[in-house]
């Protein structure tokens, strides 16, 4: 199954304070499944090392336009043609008046002038720089030429001044790369509910029945619809990870809390990927206090919890597609296929703890994914945002979507 493509972004760093901000930027980038490539102008390796930033990116940092003395170069066209997205952090100065201006001493403004994808900006100098009306001159130009200008943020400055100029975080700066892309996507206007993690149901206060989903799975597919331009709503069960930005996100902890939120969400989702792993039973009471150890043994009764999958399928609308996951043990095609009649499903997502490195609490995931139409793919060993999105790929190719 083709993989769908990750988002390309070239990130360009100028000589400013601060570039050390810039490798938590990649950081975030290659955890949302994206290729970066790194061009630092030759006075940004005074704030930051290209080491680093090779290091978290995968990829050589260029600056110069020619790799080795036998004519060997870095081609700023193909790197123009190659990028999604360019974004210009910290942009200084000089770098944009050499931007608005069209002057190309550097690999980096020749990259931007030989760019066909949109490109942004993040001023970042001090506070009389920013204000300067000569480089407010240089920004309406670029503003133009249909450059994004990203407006500098207030606070304390390197100088010791306070006001405007400094470089939004990186949180902030990947937000609105994410925003970008999330006009462009395929699933732009579709509405997707993404369930994850376990759920605990509670034996007295201190004690609980849970399992040993990490929620990763769910919140990589969250991730990657959200890079396709839906608009996300996640239910997660209690997890150790930061809840997505951009993405609602509906915290709960036992199997009915997750069964009502899921099911009013469901009313308006166009696809339901349901990747919790959900406790098929409770005990029947909580205890108020905590059972003290009074003997050899323990009786706790359990009674069963809704089936949140069964139900969004029986109650499927037209259209509307329902996805969920068969972690099984033992014949595990049979029982996968036979959950996909059984619930109503459109596809089911088969993956086994027989597998090594899979499953429960891993980066990596080995999965079977099986569609109503009856084409079955196998996946080898790779890591769950690159399954989410082989996942988001197989949904797109049964509804149609290109």
């Amino acid at each position: 199954m083709p993989q769908s493509a990750s988002k390309k972004v070239i990130l360009g760093v100028c000589g400013g304070i601060a570039a050390y901000k810039t490798p938590t930027l990649v950081r975030l980038m290659k955890k949302a499944g994206w290729d970066v490539q790194v061009i630092l102008t030759p006075a940004a390796h005074r704030f930051v090392t290209a080491e680093t930033l090779a290091t978290v990116s995968g990829r050589p940092v260029l600056t110069d336009f020619f790799k080795n003395s036998n004519g060997e170069w870095n081609n700023h066209v193909e790197l123009g043609l190659w990028a999604d997205y360019m974004l210009i952090a910290p942009a200084t100065a000089s770098t944009l008046a050499k931007m608005a201006s069209g002057l190309s001493d550097n690999l980096l403004v020749t990259t931007y002038l030989s760019a066909r994808c949109k490109v942004a900006v993040s001023p970042a100098m001090d506070l009389d720089m920013y204000q300067h009306p000569a480089f407010r001159e240089n920004l309406q130009k670029l503003e133009k030429h249909d450059v994004a200008v990203i407006p500098a943020a207030s606070g304390e400055l390197a100088s010791g001044l306070s006001g405007e100029g400094r470089m939004p975080e990186p949180e902030e700066l990947f937000q609105f790369l994410e925003e970008q892309f999330a006009t462009t996507g395929k699933l732009l206007n579709k509405k997707v509910l993404v369930s994850a993690g376990p759920t605990y149901e509670n034996i007295d206060p201190v004690r609980f029945i849970g399992n040993h989903s990490s929620g990763k799975m769910g919140y990589a597919i969250a991730e990657a619809f959200k890079s396709q331009g839906a608009e996300v709503t996640l239910v997660s069960g209690p997890v150790h990870l930061d809840a997505p930005a951009g993405i609602e996100t509906i915290s709960v902890q036992s199997a009915m809390q997750m069964h009502d939120a899921c099911i009013r969400a469901a009313n308006n989702a166009d696809i339901v990927v349901m990747a919790a792993a959900v406790a098929d039973y409770r005990p029947a009471v909580k205890a108020e206090e905590k059972i003290k150890k009074t003997g050899d043994a323990l009786t706790i009764e359990l009674v069963k919890n809704p089936d949140i999958l069964a139900e969004i399928g029986k109650n499927k609308r037209n259209g509307q597609i329902v996805v969920g996951f068969a972690l099984e043990t033992n014949n595990e095609m049979e029982h996968a296929k036979d959950k996909l009649s059984r619930k109503n499903l459109d596809i089911v997502i088969m993956n086994s703890l027989k597998d090594a490195n899979a499953g429960f609490g891993h980066d990596t995931n080995k999965v079977t994914i099986i569609s109503s139409n009856g084409k079955t793919v196998s996946l080898g060993l790779k890591s769950k945002k690159d399954v989410a999105r082989d996942i988001v790929s197989a949904i797109c190719d049964l509804s149609g979507i290109e």
